[in-house]
C-alpha cells in the first residue's frame, strides 16, 4: 500500500474556492480503481492549511491518480491558492492493521 500525507497552506482570501476544488478532487478520487481512502480535512489549530491522507492499493493506482482530468485541474489551479510551501509525504507501507483503543 502507499499512502501520501500532504498540507497545503490556502490563502485565506481564496480559501472558499480552495475549498470547492478540493471537494471536488475528493469526490472524484475516492471513486477511482485502486483508491483505498482519499480524505481531505482543515487542521484544527491553522484551519488554513488542508491536510490530505490517500492510500493507494499500488503504485499503479497513484501514477493512474496523477493522470486523472479532476487531479489536474486541482494541480493547476493550486499555485493561485497557496499561502505557503506544500509539504507532501509518501509512506510506502507493508502491512496494516486497525489499532485497538
Amino acid at each position: 500500500m502507499l499512502v501520501i500525507h500532504a498540507a497545503f497552506p490556502i490563502d485565506p482570501d481564496r480559501r472558499d474556492e480552495a475549498l470547492e476544488h478540493v471537494k471536488e478532487l475528493a469526490e472524484h478520487s475516492r471513486e477511482e480503481d485502486g483508491v483505498v481512502d482519499y480524505r481531505v480535512t482543515t487542521d484544527v489549530e491553522e484551519p488554513n492549511v488542508f491536510r490530505f491522507f490517500e492510500r493507494y492499493e499500488d503504485e499503479a493506482a497513484f501514477g493512474a491518480h496523477a493522470e486523472t482530468d479532476h487531479f489536474e485541474a486541482f494541480e493547476e489551479a493550486l499555485p493561485d491558492l497557496l499561502s505557503g510551501e506544500p509539504e507532501v509525504t509518501r509512506f510506502d507501507i507493508e502491512s496494516a492493521s486497525p489499532v485497538e483503543l
